[in-house]
């Protein structure tokens, strides 16, 4: 087998500025060649820094009135320079809905950590109930309240835990917490929602455009039920005690399953949602078992110095396409890497009986892009999002989201100045050893890149480029009639019915992502995957799904590769 293309050499400046701030190509006109786009470590003279955040903008203790210091603070992001010839060459096809009150999207939902631990949960209640309801009534929401959406809005932040970066912190609790599918179809209801938000009494998970899904505190409850009646809002409770399903998403193997572990030779079943260790003994597992055709490497480090390994599947022809898949960016998407891992699992058990078009592939996955995050999800936090980086300076909020991160238009629309904040976009592009290392192997490799997948939940969308603002690049039409094929393939195998369309068009704008960047590489089919479900279960998505997920997900996946090698 051939040996693997050496990594480039590490960015000698961490701390440039994005490429918001230098790309000149238009908006919406962008369609480079491989690599063609300027990076932040292409730039000399680039700032070394962004500004530091203010005081306020990392309070988290109360104010006299109840409501949380962060609620206060203005977190306007940092939007790419004004360029108005590109504004006027944007691509604004009928099929892309407007900007205005969309769905949220679950990779930039607000993470549920509004439910408190056990040991400091009362000393963090953000406001006492009455107290809140008086505040609500004061600014019950007008007809013109929908100018403010809830999914445009900057997400609340949330009070940190008392434990956030200790190494002896307490397991969070979500007893008593629920989570709610509201209809959002009245004018007013997103701003109620809103303002519920900023009082960190509720967080959002996903939705549509008639409807979003939000998680309640467990001491909210009352509260919140009283303002939605009288404010006439209509909803239901899917989730009665999220810690109950909790604690039945992830059920221990049977003894005979256990014993199947040492025959097999790895502990990999898709019947449970495996820690990182299971993940990548798997990999090595394979990567020996079949040595001409399976090889493993880390590209890099994670910051807390977890391995970010990467397995290929290659018969060595030279002709072969290339696909890059990666999974796990958001901790808490525990069936993101579970996916990948199926995938892996089929093509190198099942290679020889593959069709042309998977042999004909370079396969590379990266199942889990997060790991620290991922595991951090296991041992004390579920629905823990980012990454598990501390900031700079205060320390008072860890983690940043890895995919507000990525080099190509970052720090626009939909990412966070804010540390404390659940799109936190980081200090600069490629601030995050996680996603640095992932665009250092992509540019640096020898393989010549088909597609890109990166595999998250929930919702069940199938989104393409661009996701930092409301334009479309110019193959968007081949884009979309792939991207319905995929979804074709996908329903005809599980009956799963996936939406189509551009990150920011379907859903709403979101910078920094690592679709857009790998689009910018010139990687054409370029895709985020939102996988099941549509909210019932949302990111607590029992086990029993795993395999109808991954095979139906499959399919897609193959019926991706048949266009891409045949037209």
């Amino acid at each position: 087998m051939e040996s693997w293309t050496v990594l480039v050499v590490l960015f000698a400046a961490s701390g440039v500025l994005g490429t918001p701030f230098i790309n000149k190509l238009a908006p919406g006109q962008e369609f480079p060649a491989k690599n063609s786009v300027r990076q932040p470590s292409n730039i000399e003279d680039a700032s070394t820094d962004l500004a530091e955040p203010s005081a306020s903008e990392l309070a988290t203790t109360q104010t006299d009135d109840g409501s949380s210091i962060v609620d206060k603070v203005d977190e306007t992001p940092v939007k790419a320079e004004a360029d108005p010839a590109a504004a006027e060459a944007a691509i604004k096809p009928d099929s892309i809905n407007p900007i205005g009150e969309k769905p949220d999207k679950s990779d930039s939902d607000v993470s549920a950590n509004v439910a408190s631990t056990k040991s400091d949960s009362e000393s963090l209640v953000a406001t006492e109930p009455e107290k809140i309801e008086t505040q609500e009534s004061e600014a019950a929401p007008t007809e013109t309240d929908h100018v403010d959406p809830v999914i445009e809005e900057e997400p609340a932040v949330l009070i940190p835990k008392t434990g956030d970066l200790s190494k002896n912190e307490v397991k969070v609790d979500y007893s008593g917490a629920q989570v709610w599918k509201i209809s959002t179809n009245r004018t007013g209801v997103r701003a109620v929602i809103t303002r519920l938000r900023r009082r960190n009494l509720v967080s959002t998970w996903g939705g549509d455009h008639s409807s979003a899904d939000i998680l309640v505190r467990h001491d909210a409850i009352e509260n919140v039920t009283r303002i939605f009646k009288r404010e006439n809002i209509s909803y239901d409770v899917i989730i009665e005690d999220l810690q109950k399903r909790i604690d039945e998403e992830n059920p221990p193997l049977s003894p005979e399953e256990l014993e199947l572990h040492d025959r097999r030779g790895h502990r990999m079943t898709w019947k449970q949602y495996h820690r990182l260790e299971d993940i990548h003994g798997f990999m090595e597992y394979l990567a020996k078992t079949y040595p001409t055709l399976i090889s493993t490497k880390s590209i890099g480090k994670s910051h807390e110095g977890r391995d970010l390994k990467v397995l290929r599947i290659s018969d060595g022809k030279p002709t072969n396409k290339a696909v890059f898949i990666d999974g796990g960016i958001h901790a808490r998407e525990w069936i993101s890497p579970a996916t990948v891992t199926f995938f892996i699992n089929q093509f190198a058990e099942n290679f020889d009986e593959e069709s042309d078009d998977i042999k004909n592939t370079d396969w590379y996955f990266l199942p889990v892009v997060n790991p620290d995050g991922y595991e951090y999800t296991h041992t004390t936090d579920r629905l823990w999002r980012k990454n598990r980086k501390p900031s700079n300076l205060a320390r008072v909020c860890s983690g940043t989201d890895l995919n507000r991160n990525f080099g190509y238009r970052w720090g626009g629309k939909g990412a966070s100045s804010n540390p404390c904040s659940e799109t936190f976009r980081g200090r600069t592009a490629f601030s995050e050893p996680e996603s640095k290392a992932l665009a250092d192997f992509i540019k640096s490799s020898g393989a010549n890149f088909s597609a890109y997948l990166t595999y998250h939940s929930y919702g069940q969308y199938l989104l393409y480029p661009w996701g930092y603002d409301n334009v479309v690049p110019p193959d968007y039409k081949d884009l979309d009639e792939v991207g319905k094929t995929i979804a074709k393939a996908i329903e005809e195998t599980g009956g799963s019915k996936y939406s189509v369309g551009s990150s920011s068009g379907l859903l709403y704008p979101a910078s920094g992502g690592s679709d857009d960047w790998a689009k910018a590489q010139g990687i054409k089919y370029s895709y985020t995957v939102e996988l099941s479900d549509t909210g019932r279960y949302g990111f607590i998505l029992p086990t029993s799904y795993i395999n109808p997920v991954a095979k139906e997900s499959l399919a897609g996946l193959r019926a991706l590769m048949k266009i891409i090698h045949h037209g």
